[in-house]
Formats: C-alpha cells, sequence, structure tokens
C-alpha cells in the first residue's frame, strides 16, 4: 500500500463541512493555495490609497478565481452595496458600471474616514461584506492567518486543544499496554454512575482508547496529533467503514482496514457509512475512486465559469477490493460536500447502490486565495472563495439539490428494497442492523 503515502504528502483540496467547522456560514471544498496573488497599481486611487489597493486586488481575485463569471458590472455594483452596508449610509455614489469607477468611489470613502484605523476597518469590513454575499450566500470569506491555520487543522482532523492522552489520565506516548490498563480503570469508575456527564466521559474515554490502542492511528496521533476519520469492522461477512469525514489520512485508513479484512475468508460486502460525514479533502475524491478503477480514469465533473472541468482518479486500483462485488453507502440529510461528490461518483458508476435519506447539498469546491497587499497591523489575509460547483450523477449541481438514495428509508417497504439491490444476504442483515443507529463516530 505504499502508494497511499502520496496522497498523504499533498496539500489537499478541502470540501465542505470541514469548513463549517471553522466558519458557521461555510460549507464547500477548500485548496490551500501558497501562490503569492498577482496585483498591480491600475489606477492613481491604487497607488495612491493602499486600502484602495487592498480591496481592487480582492476584486481582481474575485473575477479571475470565483466560479461564476462576474462581470465589471457585477463586481463594481456588488462593491457599492457592500460599502453602503460598511458605512451604514442608504447611497454611495458610482459614477460608472466600471473598475476604475469602483477605485474613486473606495478611494473617496477611504479618504473620508477619521483615521488610519477606520480607513483599514472600512477597507476590510466592505471586503467581508461583498464575499458574504456572493452566491453561495455565506460560503466565500476573508481568512486571518490564523484562520487559514485552523482550517488547515481542522482539515487534517487536528485539534490541539483535545489531548486524547489527557482523557485517559496519562503522560503523551504513553504505550499500548498502559492505554488499555488506564482506559479500563476509568471505564470501570465511568460505569458506576448514571450521571450524565458521565456518560458523555466515557465515550470520549472509549474514544481515545480506540485511537491509541491502535498502531497505526496511536503513531499518527504521536507525531502529527492527527486523529483518524474512519473506523472499521466485520458485521457477519461484511466489512463496515464508519467515515466521520475527509482528510488526507481516511484514505490509507479506508485501505488498511479493507486489508485487514483480507485474512477473514468469505468477507464478500462492504458497508460505507458516510452519514453525518462533514466532508474535507476534496482530493479524496478522484483518489478513493481510484482504488476502485484505476489510476487516470474519469471520476466526475466539476463547473467553473462556463465550463466543466474533468477529475481524474489518482490512485492504482487496490486488488483486495475486487471481492465486493456489493457495496452500500449510508447517506443521511448531513451527508455533505466531499462525501456527497464521493456517494454520486459511486452511484454513476454503479459500484454501490446508496441507502438512507438525501444528501445535504452543499456542492461547492473552495480555495484560498492570499492578498499580497498589507493593510498594517501585521495580519496578512487570504480570500476563501468558491471556485467550482461539484455535481451529481447526472451532472446536476449538488448545491440546493443533494444526491438522491437508490434506497430511501423514509418510504415504507425499504427493507423490502433491498434484496432488489442487493445479492449478499450479510450485506442486506447488516444494513438492517446499522441503519436504526446513529453513525459509531
Amino acid at each position: 500500500m505504499k502508494h497511499l503515502v502520496r496522497t498523504l504528502r499533498r496539500q489537499p483540496r478541502l470540501l465542505g463541512a470541514a469548513l463549517a467547522l471553522v466558519l458557521a456560514a461555510l460549507g464547500g471544498a477548500y485548496w490551500a493555495h501558497s501562490r503569492a496573488a498577482e496585483h498591480s497599481y491600475k489606477t492613481s486611487d491604487e497607488a495612491s490609497s493602499v486600502y484602495v489597493r487592498f480591496d481592487m486586488e480582492a476584486y481582481d481575485s474575485i473575477q479571475k478565481n470565483y466560479w461564476n463569471t462576474l462581470s465589471d458590472a457585477d463586481l463594481s455594483d456588488l462593491f457599492r452595496l457592500s460599502l453602503e452596508k460598511a458605512e451604514g449610509v442608504s447611497s454611495v455614489e458610482l459614477s460608472t458600471s466600471t473598475r476604475s469607477a469602483t477605485a474613486a468611489m473606495l478611494g473617496r470613502a477611504f479618504s473620508q474616514a477619521t483615521s488610519t484605523e477606520a480607513r483599514r476597518q472600512l477597507a476590510l469590513n466592505t471586503l467581508i461584506v461583498a464575499l458574504y454575499n456572493l452566491a453561495p450566500l455565506g460560503r466565500d470569506a476573508l481568512f486571518s492567518s490564523a484562520q487559514t491555520t485552523q482550517l488547515r487543522q481542522e482539515v487534517a482532523n487536528v485539534n490541539p486543544s483535545n489531548d486524547l492522552y489527557a482523557t485517559l489520565g496519562l503522560s503523551k506516548g504513553a504505550s499500548i499496554a498502559d492505554v488499555g490498563r488506564a482506559a479500563r480503570t476509568k471505564e470501570a469508575l465511568l460505569e458506576a454512575s448514571n450521571s450524565p456527564e458521565a456518560a458523555a466521559e466515557l465515550k470520549q474515554v472509549a474514544y481515545a482508547a480506540k485511537v491509541l490502542s491502535s498502531a497505526d492511528t496511536k503513531a499518527r496521533y504521536d507525531e502529527s496529533g492527527i486523529e483518524p476519520t474512519g473506523f472499521g469492522h466485520l458485521i457477519g461477512r461484511t466489512l463496515y467503514f464508519d467515515m466521520s469525514k475527509m482528510s488526507p489520512t481516511t484514505l490509507q485508513e479506508f485501505a488498511l482496514a479493507v486489508d485487514s479484512a483480507s485474512t477473514t475468508p468469505g468477507i464478500d460486502s462492504m458497508i460505507i457509512d458516510l452519514r453525518g460525514n462533514v466532508g474535507g479533502a476534496f482530493d479524496l475524491a478522484p483518489a478513493l475512486l481510484g482504488l476502485f478503477l484505476g489510476p487516470n480514469q474519469y471520476a466526475f465533473d466539476i463547473y467553473a465559469q462556463g465550463k466543466y472541468d474533468v477529475e481524474r482518479t489518482t490512485e492504482p486500483a487496490f486488488g483486495e477490493l475486487e471481492r465486493y462485488q456489493d457495496i452500500a453507502i449510508l447517506t443521511d440529510s448531513m451527508t455533505q460536500s466531499t462525501a456527497e461528490v464521493i456517494a454520486a461518483a459511486f452511484k454513476r458508476f454503479r459500484l454501490a447502490h446508496i441507502v438512507g435519506g438525501a444528501t445535504r447539498g452543499w456542492g461547492t469546491v473552495e480555495n484560498t486565495y492570499p492578498l499580497a497587499t498589507d493593510v498594517g497591523s501585521g495580519e496578512t489575509y487570504s480570500l476563501l472563495l468558491v471556485n467550482h460547483l461539484t455535481l451529481d450523477d447526472r451532472n446536476l449541481p449538488i448545491e440546493g439539490r443533494g444526491v438522491e438514495p437508490d434506497v430511501d428509508i423514509a418510504k415504507a417497504g425499504w427493507q423490502d428494497k433491498l434484496a432488489r439491490v442487493f445479492s449478499s444476504s450479510s450485506l442486506i442483515r447488516a444494513v438492517e442492523g446499522v441503519v436504526p443507529h446513529p453513525p459509531q463516530h
């Protein structure tokens, strides 16, 4: 499985609700972007005011990188309305719907501000309002360097404030044997209590023990603070794999679960549980498909500025997956972003049947674009822009629509339909047993 390591070393694009963990309004994909933003002083207002330069650099980046084609008329009106909101006034003069007129409008507003800090805040607030009002509403944003770092940690499933060893009362790096003993001791104490607090702590202890009792997940946590995003176990002759989110390590976690199950005879089916999956690393979608389809195969389309861009699979086929002729993917209304793309692609290629409910419909890919202009205070900023829309198995936008299941559990008699789409009796029994219960993450 050495080829899987390549995926862990890439800087991933990130999709969806991983962003919602950082800013509640966000819900799309993210791609860390280190190239310095291009800018130039195209007007005299930009040459004379760093604050005009800042907003106009963002104006140009939106026009170039945002998923929808926006004309100067579109953007000039957006910035006019955003300036009105930021200033708290009913009307701002914009002489013409052009880029140069927008710069002049901003220059006049900033020159009337009462202090350097007031000008800086007006420039920031105008841009924040403009970004928020791009469609889909609330997905685009202005990120500080601290927010960008937090976002990357969330997507990598790194939580610096969460110490799994401390949860068990251990020092960092304690052995697997120590983890087992500490977990058993704490579990015995907590199980003796009937309080809600004890029940919540018992769940945290069980999770910490699960992560730190596996050599693979423990090693990643000890080295980088990365927590696992998926766990697998067998239900009869069916491999059940629960994915809570999509991070750069999810592919390896999935492959390790498949590899571990390969030593058990008679395994013939699989459940991939995407219920409640908050999304994350967009690159995982073509990588995971590659394990089933092989490298450089058509995976799916994404859409931006009037054209469809093809995503191709990025990983070699994983031979251990050939035995899984029957695969169920479980979804619900909180399955979102990358998880929706994966569900739609598996449905398109008939690699799996979807069981559950329609997914959430958060169908955007996002990217960060750094701003080179320094507006003081020692802070650097990046734009978080929606740069593509994702598409379902019919090549319709997932945004606002979601992915429909093959077997809708909200409909009476859904259990009877399982036998019409699946041939494995073990899989059917496993699905019937798992569906009534929430995912384990």
